[in-house]
């Protein structure tokens, strides 16, 4: 579609100019430097300038319009630690979609609200019991399940309550969160009716420098709270995340998840896994990372009176499987291989591949928000989703951000038999300022 260039090509040109004027002394950081001084380091701000021109096209394979938007946010927060032990958190969050063309939805356009507002009670040495209570960005672990996902233009958040011990090498937590809907011009507030409550607990350096985590976690939602089938949803979700680092430079990560409980009247069993091996080595004296992983979550076989579909909760799911965010963490099979160059101090560049199928082809493709797209009753669409290709830059200075990217999937037999089949395709450059 075509649109008028003038107003994000202008906002592309104040975050050039900004980049250059701070390039050299960062007045955010400077601000910060001298409130800390001023105060005894009790009074911190926050800021954060995001805009993203994108153009989207062959959108969920065809079946969605082409949309070419401007995507902005804007961020102000500020904390205070009257005493040691006690810190409050405010952050206030604008979002706009100029040149969206339709009314735009409440995930792009949430005009002026809280993103942000907690009381944390915790001793000034970060060690022994703690408390946070209020609304609060949050991130466990990869962020495969739970986590506020930056890349997103509103960014998830949440009403919580979290209790949690801390030693050197360990943290134990118990909460209970509930996501935060926007609502466009109303405050956004809390679906009590849907929410996770459990425990998340960190193991470090039980063997060498690996990292492992341990959560039991229960995800509840009636239909005030989303659920649209009969009853009510009640998922029992057990799991463990390792992060093992190797010699010679080599790491493996691996993520294992059971899920018991019941989908309405259904009884739910389900699954899933991620493992990925990662290597660091060098190309022309740059640094470069490589990553290869595998991702599996189970589907649903109707012949055995049960729900399979794995529950990917709510994940930061940006990249997890293709830069575009076709497709969520839920009956599939997925490859990722991952290449990063560090071409200098703040410049990274990335090429990543996707290849993706069903792991039951009677049950649906999902989105990145866990949503199906679409269905082959009988399966007899085939099982081959498709693949992606991902090419995307990223450079920061002095808490200036100039980002752009390019990424195109290619249907594989499923997608071409049950949707258009078009060759999805997203095109961006960003810029951005935070401290």
């Amino acid at each position: 579609m075509k649109y008028d260039q003038k107003l994000p090509i202008a906002i592309l040109i104040l975050g050039l100019i900004g980049a250059g004027a701070f390039a050299q002394d960062d007045p955010g950081k400077q601000l910060n430097k001298l409130l800390a001084e001023k105060t005894g380091k009790r009074l911190q701000f926050s800021f954060e300038f995001r805009q993203r021109l994108e153009d989207r096209t062959g959108q969920v394979f065809g079946r969605d319009r082409d949309l070419a938007a401007d995507y902005i946010r804007l961020r102000f927060g500020a904390s205070l630690k009257p005493v040691s032990w006690l810190k409050l958190s405010a952050l206030a969050q604008d979002t706009r979609a100029p040149l969206y063309g339709l009314p735009a939805p409440g995930n792009v356009k949430d005009p002026l609200d809280l993103q942000e507002g907690y009381i944390e009670m915790f001793a000034a040495s970060q060690r022994g019991v703690g408390m946070t209570v209020g609304r609060q960005m949050i991130n466990y672990g990869d962020t495969r399940l739970i986590g506020s996902p930056q890349w997103a233009y509103t960014a998830r958040t949440w009403d919580t309550a979290r209790l949690y011990y801390v030693t050197k090498k360990t943290k134990f937590e118990f909460f209970s969160l509930s996501p935060i809907v926007p609502r466009g011009t109303e405050f956004n507030r809390p679906v009590l009716g849907d929410r996770i409550w459990g425990t998340y607990n960190t193991f470090r350096e039980v063997v060498g420098k690996t990292v492992i985590d341990a959560y039991a976690l229960r995800h509840d939602q009636n239909r005030p709270g989303g659920f649209t089938g009969v009853g009510s949803l009640g998922i029992n979700v057990f799991g463990s995340r390792w992060a093992v680092p190797l010699p010679r430079n080599f790491r493996f990560t691996a993520e294992g998840v059971l899920q018991g409980g019941h989908v309405g009247p259904l009884t739910h069993r389900a699954q899933g896994f991620a493992g990925q091996v990662g290597y660091k080595t060098s190309m022309a004296g740059k640094p470069v990372d490589l990553a290869n992983e595998y991702k599996y979550a189970s589907g649903t076989d109707p012949s055995s009176g049960k729900d399979g579909t794995f529950d990917q909760l709510y994940p930061a799911a940006h990249d997890k499987l293709g830069h575009i965010d076709l497709i969520g963490w839920k009956n599939i099979h997925n490859i990722r291989s991952m290449t990063t160059l560090t071409a200098r101090k703040g410049w990274n560049v990335v090429l990543m591949y996707n290849a993706s199928w069903l792991a039951d082809t009677r049950d649906a493709l999902y989105n990145a928000q866990g949503r199906a797209i679409v269905r082959s009753a009988a399966g007899t669409a085939g099982r081959w989703v498709g693949q992606e290709l991902d090419l995307y830059t990223n450079y920061q200075v002095w808490g200036m951000s100039l980002g752009a990217g390019i990424g195109q999937f290619f249907p594989g037999t499923f997608v071409r038999n049950m949707t258009p089949g078009a060759r999805s395709r997203l095109l961006y450059l960003s810029t951005g300022y935070s401290f």
